[in-house]
This record gives C-alpha cells, sequence and structure tokens, in this order.
C-alpha cells in the first residue's frame, strides 16, 4: 500500500524511531530529539501521520503552573499504523538496497564483466 502522504526522509526517520519502541508514547520534542530534526519540521509529520490514521494523540494532564512547562502533545501508533510503518520502510529498505546492489555491479557502471 501506497502512504496516503509524501513518505520523506524525515517522515522516514520519524516513523522509524516510533516503530523502534510501538508501545511507548512520544511528545513531539522528544521525537525531534531523537531524530535531529526541529519541531517546525515534526509537527507537520505528525499531523499528517496522524491524519492519515496511523497515529493517536493526546494532551497531557498535567498542571502547567507546577511543572512550570505546557502541556505536551503524546504520539503513539495505532495498530494498524505499527503494520504500515513497518511495510513502508521496508518497501523503501528493499528499493535501497536492490538500487545499491545495482551500482555495485561493473555492468551498471559500464564496465567489463
Amino acid at each position: 500500500m501506497v502512504a496516503p502522504f509524501k513518505m520523506t526522509l524525515a517522515t522516514q526517520e520519524v516513523l522509524r524511531s516510533l516503530v523502534a519502541e510501538p508501545a511507548k508514547e512520544f511528545y513531539g520534542l522528544e521525537i525531534g530529539q531523537l531524530v535531529g530534526l526541529p519541531s517546525g519540521t515534526i509537527h507537520p509529520i505528525l499531523a499528517r501521520l496522524e491524519g492519515a490514521g496511523w497515529l493517536v494523540s493526546r494532551w497531557e494532564e498535567v498542571d502547567t503552573q507546577t511543572e512550570g512547562r505546557p502541556r505536551r502533545r503524546y504520539y503513539s501508533l495505532t495498530p494498524d499504523g505499527l503494520e504500515l510503518a513497518r511495510d513502508a520502510l521496508a518497501v523503501i529498505h528493499a528499493k535501497r538496497s536492490g538500487k545499491t546492489r545495482l551500482l555495485g555491479r561493473p555492468e551498471a557502471a559500464g564496465g567489463v564483466t
């Protein structure tokens, strides 16, 4: 199945981080730190994944005065999202592996076999 959104490298990194710990809830900044991307990149990706049904989110119930920080929005993969993410990442990996092998063959570079 083709993802209903663009599968950018940033999206792939976000999915890899979520798939690595599928039972865990992550907040946006945490995901950004894991993959080394800013909030302005991470949050649109999370919104697309949630809109496609791959993620669910919830707001943290916390007293912001006591905590001294804003509430966090936690994201987790849906069961279908986990399966779709694993499948999509596997397809991408297979495509990359195939290209690597093809480029590594002498005949692909115009050499003699």
